[in-house]
């Protein structure tokens, strides 16, 4: 079944009437609309890239925070959604194809999890999530300012140099892509410098 980024964003507000903590909605709008962009500017689908970027997170309106991946995985999957939208629930949060690449330390081992995220080959959309996800509070801004964010809040881990280098990578990775700055796309950043 088809997921729209309307239908998405009226998930998301329906969360927030019970969420105890809606900071992650937000970030989920932003993602969302930071992603849009991207996708615009590579000639991608707009509305797909921004209905992933707006349920990545969506996990954590069931159950955990910690278990978000998994519980939107499952979630959206139950729903009966298409595998390219409850994908987007494990993938956004590991980059490289690596459980161990990614932000707030070393994840429990889940099989099912790690064998996904080893085996799935991410598509361009998924990697606009991964790095959307890396550039996005409530507002965008750079990866530089985000990673402190992060850590800040969760602290620096025996992980967390190999998740750094591996985002200047994807954002690379899109600058190259573009042929320009990604952040050219967004003048906000300069403003939030």
């Amino acid at each position: 079944m088809k997921l729209t980024s309307k239908e998405a964003l009226k998930m998301l507000e329906e969360a927030r009437i019970t969420a105890l903590n809606d900071h992650w909605i937000d970030h989920s709008i932003c993602v969302g609309n930071t992603a849009a962009t991207i996708a615009d500017a590579l000639n991608l689908d707009v509305d797909y890239v921004k209905t992933l970027g707006y349920i990545h997170d969506i996990g954590k309106s069931i159950g955990e925070f910690s278990s978000h991946v998994m519980n939107g995985y499952n979630y959206l999957k139950e729903l009966g959604y298409d595998e390219k939208y409850y994908n987007i629930c494990l993938t956004h949060s590991y980059l490289n194809n690596d459980v161990l690449c990614t932000a707030g330390g070393i994840p429990t081992d889940i099989p099912f999890r790690t064998n996904f995220i080893k085996n799935h080959e991410y598509t361009v959309c998924e990697k606009i999530i991964n790095l959307c996800d890396l550039m996005c509070t409530n507002k965008v801004m750079t990866v530089d300012k985000r990673l402190i964010d992060i850590m800040t809040r969760r602290g620096a881990y025996k992980n967390t140099q190999y998740h750094i280098k591996e985002t200047y990578k994807l954002k690379k990775y899109f600058d190259d892509l573009l042929g320009y700055d990604l952040y050219d796309l967004f003048p906000e950043i300069k403003e939030n410098l």
